[in-house]
Parts: C-alpha cells; structure tokens; sequence
C-alpha cells in the first residue's frame, strides 16, 4: 500500500526516534497505563505522531479501562484499516491513512450510545495539539 508521505526506515528512524519507530513503523504495542494520553482530556485534536495529520478530536475519546488511549470515531478519511492475523487471532489494524504509520487497532466494544468502535490507539503514535482559544 502506498501514501502521500513515503519514506525510508533510516529517514523514519532519524525522524521519529527508536521508540515511536517501533510502534509507528514495526507496528509495536505499548505497554497498557504506560502512555500519555491514556488519562488524558483536554479539548483538541490528536495527530499522527509521524506525520502531523490529524486523526481523533477529543470528543470522541473515552476511557475505556483498557490502559490505551480509545477513541469511538477517526476524523473521516485519516485513517486506514488492514487485517491484521498476528497473534493467533484477526483483528483490525488501523493505520495513518497520510503516512501509514500504525496507530492500533479497533474494535467493536465501544460506546453503544454512538459508533460501539474503540479506536484502542498507543500514545506514542499520536501527538495533541490543543484546541485555540
């Protein structure tokens, strides 16, 4: 799969140092109520930490007591979704629909009230940008 923002291990890697390279382009997983943004609310947005693209607005993030930070919609079009086989089970990968990087996965256990999606997504993958006053 390609995407409008391409480029080379070593390019990401000096970019996004070894912690969000592994997450955003190994498709790593951190560990649960490690990252930052797992209890964390404020009023913003929250972009793909490799690229700056917007994803989720923090009106439809939710604590799901899951230790990921979870999400129950994307910015329509931001993202992209692959199946994902690994680990002996299917699930569905979503990924920066501008840069590819992985973001997490998703699932259909969220909030009945609106889509029942939980955007499980690593805090390492993302950056906030709060909303202007």
């Amino acid at each position: 799969m390609s995407f409008p923002i391409e480029k080379t291990d070593e390019e990401w890697k000096a970019q996004l140092g070894l912690e969000r390279f592994k997450i955003l382009r190994q498709k790593g997983t951190e560990f649960s109520h490690s990252g930052k943004y797992n209890l964390f609310n404020q009023n913003g947005v929250y972009c793909c930490g490799g690229c700056g693209e917007p994803l989720f607005k923090s009106d439809s993030k939710f604590d799901a007591h899951c230790g990921w930070p979870s999400f129950d919609k994307a910015i329509k079009g931001a993202v992209t979704y692959v199946k994902d086989t690994s680990l002996g089970m299917t699930r569905t990968e979503v990924n920066c629909a501008k840069c590819g990087g992985h973001l997490g996965h998703v699932f259909d256990d969220g909030p009945r009230e609106t889509t029942g999606q939980r955007f499980c997504t690593n805090s390492v993958s993302i950056e906030f940008k709060p909303a202007k006053k």
